[in-house]
């Protein structure tokens, strides 16, 4: 066990968070990944704004009360803000905002002694998370798989640590953008986060609802076959901030588009019913398999216990040869 403030605050044997990721953490993903000592997030995604996502407060209803989180996408969550309320009637772990300003939500959180997680993506975003009373700041890094912006993981993570000790030292920081293996949990806290939010290793669990065909493409790809573009988000007519863009696998789409973010823009939702189709026929040379970076470190479908407890004992042992796992104190 390593031991941090956020295993300690959480009650964690792992200093380990799924990411909420929509389509993909369901749960029994979020269930597994809380069952094996981490915290499970429920993706909560575009909160019921799009026909097919699920939605968020029917997955996380399944979960035990106080054992998963559920996270939103920010902007989303505003277009359809009885979600919060249903959400927060379940005694989730935690509340996880992502992409968006959350300073609008933060009272209705905090009025149900719900903690609250913000992404982040910059020293901008930061200030607003702080603002918030944010209990836990995730700064995550452009590697990431799905939608993000343009820092990168390694000097963003301590540059945030360092803000966080001098203005708000009681603030968690969890890490997330490329990190799959004890490597890279261990560099997360030696950077100075108290755990690290994990998304495309999860992806690829045998619990996740991502599709097979989708599997299949994400195990035997290369970090190298990833691409960050907005075009996907423009053409399929999603109306994503302008500051992110979308990490996923490299097709035919993506050859097609990805660098024409522009011309894409100016034909903003006209393959939109092409993308819903091509998703449901699991069709992903045109729908995006959604990946980061780490998909490189994926080679085999695992269950969520087998990972936490690989990723925690490969950092603990990576941590006991040269630094203390005792990270409660900074």
């Amino acid at each position: 066990m390593i031991a941090t403030r956020f295993t300690e605050r959480f009650g964690l044997a792992q200093p380990i968070a799924l990411a909420p990721m929509a389509h993909v953490a369901g749960t029994e993903l979020a269930s597994a990944v809380s069952n094996a000592g981490a915290l499970g997030l429920v993706g909560g995604g575009y909160a019921g704004t799009q026909g097919p996502e699920r939605r968020a407060a029917d997955e996380l209803a399944r979960c035990p009360p106080g054992r998963c989180g559920i996270g939103f996408i920010t902007w989303a969550l505003a277009l359809d803000p009885a979600q919060l309320a249903r959400a927060l009637a379940l005694r989730p772990a935690c509340v996880f905002l992502s992409f968006g300003d959350p300073r609008p939500f933060a009272a209705e959180i905090h009025a149900a002694g719900v903690p609250l997680v913000c992404q982040i993506q910059d020293l901008v975003q930061l200030e607003a998370a702080l603002a918030a009373g944010a209990a836990v700041v995730v700064a995550q890094g452009t590697e990431a798989g799905g939608h993000g912006a343009r820092r990168a993981t390694l000097p963003l993570v301590p540059e945030v640590a360092d803000r966080l000790r001098e203005r708000a030292p009681d603030t968690l920081l969890l890490a997330a953008g490329g990190i799959a293996d004890g490597r890279g949990l261990a560099a997360a806290l030696l950077l100075g986060a108290d755990g690290a939010v994990i998304g495309t290793r999860f992806w690829a669990a045998r619990e996740a609802l991502t599709a097979d065909a989708a599997i299949a493409r994400g195990l035997a790809a290369s970090g190298d076959e990833t691409v960050r573009t907005a075009a996907i988000d423009a053409l399929r007519g999603v109306p994503w901030p302008a500051e992110y863009s979308f990490r996923v696998l490299r097709n035919d789409l993506t050859a097609a588009w990805a660098g024409r973010e522009a011309e894409a823009e100016r034909q903003r939702g006209t393959l939109a019913a092409a993308y819903r189709a091509a998703r449901e026929r699991d069709d992903y040379a045109v729908a995006a398999a959604v990946a980061g970076e780490a998909i490189g470190l994926c080679s085999e479908r695992e269950s969520a216990a087998t990972l936490v407890a690989r990723i925690g004992a490969e950092a603990a042992d990576l941590l006991r040869r040269g630094a203390t796992l005792d990270f409660r104190k900074r």
